[in-house]
């Protein structure tokens, strides 16, 4: 039974349908993944089911209390001043409870009554276990000054921080569009096992193909107004939906072949409709419209000339930035020659960005040098997106750089002429830039980079808000590219693809350098974990195979039970102190002082335990 639908749902953008009398539903348990080209309607779509647009005609149906976590792309904080006020919603008891207790915490004038009623409002409501958890999504989304401004954070932690929101709520649906930007790829991996455990619904849009394929149990794709279901991982659906589309085109093909005859008998006969074949005409109008059903699909078009490399293409020697004290990049040396295709990984902040400005001249160094080859020709496509003014149109992005560009086959042709390659028709090249899609745009700002033809390119997480089609022709381009290839991107399959040697920024300042890609990477860290484990049991085999007690741990059995009677007892002591005390921080005191007691308790019992078994 479904908990969330639509029903006969239709909506327009820029005077454009998107989809007509669409039905979606969503069951208990589902994991769906919504695909589709850009533009054709999958952010409206979860809009929609989120409740956050409203429908030019249908509605949308949920089951009665029914919770929806929403994440958007561009999240809004306009009602909210400060992190602290967007984390704890009003309307949730706990979470006010939790804001309430973190205040009094740093608040001396607080009456010790006051702050004790509260304590057994937690304990009552269990909020203790809740805050734990809280915290713990917060710190692991990078989120720790919670007195900070909104407006004052970037794009990247706006989007964490309306994630971490999402999942402290724990909502009935967790509805998400592109979860994974922003994401480093540690946390995208803690990401997956969250949203994979216990019995969770989610519907999300992701150009991250591990992502998908670690997630969902079910692909569904948008395609011209239309919902297509495939039961299976991301290859499964490349494969079906080829087949569909092949099959699509040739019924279509077919289609236009026997209308074309059929037109001709129309046009021959009298104009008289009864003298015709009644079952005949209305053959043909049936024809005529499976005659508009696809034709072969345009794809972009790749195929950009690379300029000459010459000897020297890019020497670091001992280079390292530092700034208000602080390490970026500690000595780092390394040559760069023909054939480098080399993946940047680290967490957020650990310096893959400095790292980039160091090597395009953005920044210098501040220890060591960084000398570039004469002949190097970068080419940087930064996550950052494109930058245009609200005026400009599409043609005029591209013409702002060359008027011709010069093709992998020595063709000479026009900055029209190259849009349309990348699949902007003329209506699109003389449209405003800011009516573009957040996908068109970042495959306009990939068009102008690759126009320039560079030798050297860098490429700062491409598969942010691209569509699969570009995704996979841009893959299908880089495979082939002969220059020096950098990618930063938390987009694992990309990685794996496209590179065979990793620089990982440890968060320290070092960069290491690694021979593989990062599932080699992965590997290898996965089976020297796997090897410390081994080594724990072993040890703990040893322990177990112990026939008797040294005479060290005799005399620590005996000891043991004597401390662990102390301990109890002074916790009891202090029980009744915290019941009758006034004092707020004397009371604060004692309630620390219990819980260091207990952990004490605690830990030498459980050793206690372990000698009386060896006894």
């Amino acid at each position: 039974m479904s908990i969330l639908s639509t029903e006969q749902v239709s909506h327009s953008f820029n005077d454009k349908w998107l989809f007509n009398d669409l039905h979606f539903a969503l069951q208990k348990g589902d994991r769906v993944a919504l695909v589709g080209i850009n533009g054709t309607g999958k952010s409206t779509l979860l809009k929609i089911l989120a409740e956050t647009v409203i429908p030019n005609k249908g509605r949308v149906v949920k089951e009665k209390g029914l919770r929806i976590g929403y994440l958007p792309q561009d999240p809004n904080f306009s009602d909210f001043k400060t992190i602290n006020d967007f984390i704890y919603s009003a309307e949730n008891e706990q979470q006010q409870l939790i804001k309430e207790y973190e205040y009094m915490i740093d608040n001396q004038d607080v009456s010790s009554k006051k702050f004790l009623d509260l304590t057994d409002k937690l304990t009552e409501l269990n909020a203790w276990e809740y805050e734990n958890n809280i915290k713990s999504i917060l710190n692991r989304l990078q989120i720790k000054n919670f007195e900070q401004h909104i407006d004052s954070l970037s794009g990247g932690q706006k989007k964490r921080l309306a994630l971490a929101k999402l999942l402290i709520d724990e909502p009935d649906i967790y509805i998400l569009d592109e979860p994974t930007n922003h994401l480093d790829i540690e946390t995208i991996e803690w990401l997956e096992k969250l949203l994979t455990t216990g019995s969770k619904t989610v519907l999300l849009v992701s150009h991250d193909r591990y992502f998908l394929d670690n997630i969902c149990t079910e692909i569904r794709e948008l395609d011209k107004g239309n919902i297509f279901l495939y039961k299976g991982k991301y290859a499964y659906f490349l494969e079906k939906k080829a087949e569909r589309e092949s099959n699509d085109i040739l019924a279509a093909d077919k289609a236009r072949n026997l209308w074309r005859k059929e037109l001709d008998w129309m046009r021959r006969q009298p104009q008289a409709r009864g003298t015709k074949s009644k079952a005949r005409i209305e053959a043909f109008y049936d024809l005529e419209d499976r005659s508009k059903g696809p034709r072969q699909k345009d794809l972009v078009e790749l195929s950009v000339k690379v300029s000459r490399q010459g000897g020297k293409i890019l020497e670091l020697e001992n280079a390292g930035f530092t700034v208000a004290n602080k390490t970026i990049i500690k000595s780092f040396s390394y040559t760069f020659k023909k054939g480098d295709r080399i993946g940047l990984a680290g967490k957020n902040g650990s310096g893959k960005t400095t790292f980039l400005n160091l090597i395009t001249a953005a920044i210098s160094p501040t220890q060591g040098t960084i000398d570039i080859g004469e002949t190097t020709k970068y080419g940087y496509y930064k996550q950052e997106g494109l930058q245009a003014k609200p005026e400009e149109r599409v043609l005029d992005v591209v013409k702002n750089v060359a008027d011709f560009i010069e093709m992998k086959n020595g063709e000479v042709i026009t900055a029209s002429q190259l849009l349309t390659k990348f699949l902007f028709p003329p209506e699109k090249q003389f449209g405003l830039v800011n009516k573009l899609s957040g996908g068109e745009r970042k495959r306009l700002l990939l068009m102008r980079v690759l126009m320039a033809n560079p030798n050297f390119l860098i490429l700062d997480e491409p598969s942010n808000d691209l569509d699969i089609d570009t995704l996979n022709v841009l893959e299908d381009f880089l495979e082939q590219y002969p220059g020096i290839l950098i990618l930063v991107s938390h987009d694992r399959y990309l990685l794996d693809k496209l590179t065979d040697q990793l620089f990982i920024f440890t968060g320290e300042g070092e960069v290491v350098i690694y021979n593989g890609n990062y599932a080699d990477f992965k590997l290898e860290q996965e089976e020297a974990s796997k090897t410390t484990e081994k080594k724990i049991e072993k040890a703990k085999v040893v322990v177990e195979k112990k026939q008797k007690l040294s005479f060290k741990e005799q005399k620590e059995y005996e000891t043991l039970e004597v401390e662990i009677a102390e301990l109890e007892e002074q916790i009891s002591i202090l029980t009744t102190d915290l019941s009758t005390t006034t004092d707020h921080l004397l009371l604060q005191q004692i309630a620390e002082d219990i819980e260091n007691k207990k952990t004490s308790v605690e830990s030498k019992t459980e050793r206690w335990l372990t000698l009386a078994e060896l006894a």
